[in-house]
């Protein structure tokens, strides 16, 4: 099926409408997170699993047999440093972009603004980063690595991280209720961006020729930001976060402007 052509709208309407709606977007999401965990064993347990689990097998992998540098700090601490803004972003991508077209029997009878149910899925992966930092926190005490001054800096880099996820998520979530593709392809893409990313490598390993053109993947600069400020106690470097900052932007803008324009489209494909 082919996406129709987008219609012209005004966004600061479209902005202000939402607003009228935060009640519907704060039960919703709660609605998202007592549906993930209900009815299973672990429960709120598999926030901080996933990740642990995978920290275990790649600093196995990259740690002890690879030996990948990093960057003077303990490997599972520095992987993990990286790896949990990583399943963060991966995670609310993977999750905000299936949630119109899952949702398409609710979408066709009533009215609500659509991009609700990609923002809550967003935001309930926000609740189990959370979760997830108290591994961190204890990774952090088992090897002795202090707490700076500078982790003053996260909440900033999550919230740049969480408005990148949601310009992507809503350009996918709008372009899957017409292609249906972009669901299976996503799992494959997000695997290959983990590797073009600094997650289980440090930036540095990066030659100095090539950095500028990586550094327009916004997640590097993000990613290295908080090894920067959590475990190096050093501010964000300001080149490589200015990049990030200027594509998530411009993703957001363009994002919520292209949904909202398909958006009135979306509730005849039933």
């Amino acid at each position: 099926m082919e996406i129709p052509l987008p219609k012209r709208r005004s966004l600061c309407v479209h902005i202000y409408n939402l607003l009228q709606y935060r009640e519907m977007l704060v039960l919703w999401t709660a609605r998202e997170l007592r549906s993930r965990y209900r009815q299973s064993f672990l429960g709120i347990g598999w926030a901080f699993l996933q990740p642990l689990a995978q920290t275990i097998v790649l600093s196995l992998v990259f740690g002890i047999f690879v030996k990948v540098p990093s960057d003077g700090f303990p490997y599972p601490i520095f992987l993990y440093a990286g790896l949990l803004p990583w399943t963060l972003f991966a995670s609310s991508i993977t999750s905000a972009i299936p949630s119109v077209s899952g949702n398409m029997p609710l979408v066709g009878k009533i009215y609500f603004p659509r991009e609700i149910l990609p923002i809550a899925a967003t935001f309930t992966r926000v609740f189990d980063f959370l979760v997830a930092s108290v591994v961190f926190i204890a990774l952090a005490i088992w090897y002795h690595v202090p707490f700076h001054a500078t982790v003053l800096y996260v909440p900033v880099l999550l919230l740049i991280q969480i408005f990148l996820a949601l310009g992507i998520a809503l350009v996918g979530s709008a372009c899957n209720v017409f292609l249906r593709d972009i669901s299976f392809a996503l799992p494959v893409a997000m695997q290959l961006w983990m590797y073009a990313t600094p997650v289980i490598y440090p930036l540095q390993v990066v030659p100095e020729r090539w950095r500028n053109l990586y550094l327009l993947n916004p997640m590097a600069g993000i990613i290295d930001s908080y090894r920067r400020v959590i475990l190096a106690g050093l501010p964000p470097d300001i080149h490589s976060l200015q990049l990030a900052i200027v594509v998530t932007i411009l993703l957001c803008l363009f994002g919520y402007s292209y949904f909202k324009k398909l958006e009135l489209a979306m509730s005849d494909v039933l």
